[in-house]
């Protein structure tokens, strides 16, 4: 049994639908978020450059906070920087994007799935990576398609309306032609922008987010390497950090996360 908090981070709001499904799941366990806003948005950064900043967060949420496992709540960085964090700590990280893939592989009924992602996840081709290591049906057919501008309309906190509309349209266009019945939102700002994403694909497909699915394999590997808090029934504290304007982390986010989000506390990265 550990007493010590679950570490996660997000390049901003996304990896607060992550944080929302811990909090529901394992209402007992201590978390500690940071979103690291000064520096969002990853998806359209460097590899190399995401990963730096991974790796300062990291170290920050192990020195700082003695977090017992690590969630990396964002998908740009799980595909840049996850071998290199898992190597680099002495504790277990864990991602997003395997989790969403096992969902969305046992979703599909045609075989046909969608992954819409960042710049930065697209061109790291950890979705395809995922896909074939978790051993698919020979005739799956996987449309992959990056969607700029979705992370930007979340941390303005606009997540509906003409712009965002006409915008989700536009992006989408790939998914809704190769015929899906599945996509998976491979980023976890996306869960956001469910509805207009769900209007223009059609109530026939199946939008998996990897939040709750993420959620559900940190539980087991807590059990799994004997991590739980030992004092079942407690309520656990949450803890949130920004990089960037407190006062408006706190603002959307309370708004996107719930209740738990009273108050937020400021993080200065070593690197901008």
């Amino acid at each position: 049994m550990d007493s010590r908090p679950i570490g996660m981070f997000d390049s901003g709001f996304g990896g607060l639908t992550v944080a929302r499904a811990t909090i529901d799941l394992l209402p007992g366990e201590d978390l500690v978020y940071l979103g690291d806003t000064a520096r969002y948005p990853y998806g359209s950064k460097p590899q190399d450059v995401v990963l730096s900043h991974s790796l300062e967060i990291a170290n920050h949420l192990v020195a700082k906070y003695d977090i017992k496992i690590l969630v990396v709540a964002c998908n740009t960085a799980a595909a840049a920087a996850l071998d290199e964090l898992s190597a680099a700590l002495d504790i277990p990280v864990i991602g997003v994007v395997e989790p969403g893939v096992r969902a969305a592989l046992d979703v599909t009924e045609s075989n046909r799935i969608g992954v819409i992602a960042t710049v930065g996840t697209v061109s790291s081709e950890a979705y395809p990576a995922a896909v074939k290591a978790a051993n698919p049906p020979a005739d799956l057919n996987l449309t992959v398609t990056a969607c700029p501008g979705f992370v930007e309309f979340v941390e303005r906190g606009v997540v509906s309306g003409a712009e965002v509309n006409v915008l989700a349209t536009a992006l989408l266009k790939p998914v809704v032609d190769a015929d899906v019945d599945t996509l998976l939102l491979g980023c976890t700002h996306y869960p956001y922008l469910a509805r207009p994403i769900a209007d223009v694909m059609g109530r026939d497909v199946v939008l998996v987010s990897s939040a709750d699915e993420t959620a559900f394999e940190l539980k087991d590997l807590l059990t799994i390497q004997d991590l739980n808090h030992p004092a079942p029934g407690r309520t656990g504290q949450h803890k949130f950090i920004s990089s960037g304007d407190v006062a408006a982390f706190k603002n959307l986010g309370s708004r996107l996360l719930g209740p738990e989000l009273t108050d937020a506390m400021r993080w200065d990265p070593p690197s901008r």
